[in-house]
């Protein structure tokens, strides 16, 4: 059964609710990834963390992401932070494939990502600040999962909530996760009816002004 609060963020886009995080006073969005295939729907799950970093050991290892695909649920989407690195992927065409199969919702990766053709032909949202042909085989390997990792600057735990799409990518931190959605609708609602008002005829620099269409405020914030 499908999660309440992901069904909930499949019908609102990120920018209601990296809106709805500004009201809050929260952080969560993230500008600096995109997606690395054009896709119109909206990616939303929950988040399931891999942490990358250089292999300092000779000898086989285990290939990043691997133990968490294997045992990932419906709706999990992958988190994979290498730390902004550009010059190697740590996702590609057979990680898709499982990934798929396992029912993931989504893969958002701070770093690079290649074998962008495959994920696409597979239907599985990629998000990546790059794609390149370069393996991770001998180069990186993965440190650790489900630990709180920094996604540019925004810090993202296991189960947390993502949403993203063409706008980009948004986290919502669990324990705000219902404040943040219910404020997201109002939001999304308010540009609804400024929407109608705009097709309706009505001059956009009236639509637009504050005073016929307020801001959408929370009624509390973070301390």
């Amino acid at each position: 059964m499908t999660d309440p609060i992901v069904a909930a963020l499949r019908g609102l886009d990120s920018c209601a609710v990296s809106d709805a995080l500004d009201a809050l006073g929260l952080p969560g969005a993230v500008t600096v990834l995109a997606q690395r295939w054009p896709s119109a729907t909206v990616t939303a799950g929950r988040v399931r963390t891999v942490t990358a970093g250089p292999k300092a050991t000779s000898g086989p290892a285990t290939h990043i992401a691997t133990p968490l695909v294997a045992v990932a649920e419906p709706d999990d989407v992958v988190v994979i932070d290498n730390h902004g690195r550009t010059d190697v992927s740590c996702w590609g065409g057979l990680l898709a494939e499982a990934a798929v199969l396992r029912g993931v919702a989504g893969v958002i990766v701070d770093g690079a990502c290649r074998d962008v053709q495959e994920s696409a032909a597979l239907g599985l949202p990629l998000y990546a600040r790059a794609a390149v042909p370069v393996s991770a085989r001998g180069r990186i390997v993965q440190q650790a999962a489900d630990e709180r990792i920094q996604v540019s600057g925004v810090s993202v735990a296991s189960f947390d909530y993502v949403i993203a799409d063409v706008n980009g990518v948004v986290f919502l931190p669990a324990d705000r996760a219902e404040r943040v959605v219910a404020l997201a609708r109002r939001i999304a609602d308010r540009e609804e009816r400024m929407a109608e008002a705009v097709r309706a005829g009505r001059d956009v620099s009236e639509v637009m002004h504050d005073s016929q269409f307020p801001t959408v405020t929370a009624e509390e914030r973070t301390p």
